[in-house]
C-alpha cells in the first residue's frame, strides 16, 4: 500500500479525505480480512461514510490490490475497472 501511497502524491492526488473516513481508527483487519473471511463489516462501516467515493476512486486509480476501499472488494473494484476500460474504448471508437 505504501507504493500506492507515494505514486498518488507524486501525481498531486488529494489524500485530505482520508480524515474524513468512517475507518479511522478501526480494526484494519475488517477491512483486509483472510481470505474466505466476512467483509460485511466492514462494508458496513463504508456504507456510512462521508468519503466513500472518494476511497473507491483512490482505490480504483491506485490499483489497490488487497482490502476493502469504498464499500467494494478487489474482485468488484476490478470489474468497475474493466467496465471503465470498455466504456473508453467505446468512446474512443
Amino acid at each position: 500500500m505504501l507504493d500506492e501511497l507515494r505514486a498518488a502524491l507524486s501525481v498531486g492526488m488529494d489524500l485530505s479525505w482520508q480524515d474524513g473516513a468512517n475507518c479511522t481508527g478501526a480494526n484494519a483487519d475488517l477491512f483486509f480480512p483472510e481470505r474466505g473471511a466476512s467483509t460485511r463489516t466492514a462494508k458496513a462501516i463504508c456504507r456510512e461514510c462521508q468519503v466513500r467515493a472518494e476511497c473507491l476512486e483512490f482505490a480504483i486509480v491506485t490499483g489497490e490490490k488487497f482490502g476493502i476501499w469504498g464499500g467494494m472488494s478487489e474482485r468488484e473494484r476490478r470489474r468497475v475497472r474493466r467496465e471503465r476500460q470498455i466504456a473508453a474504448s467505446r468512446r474512443a471508437s
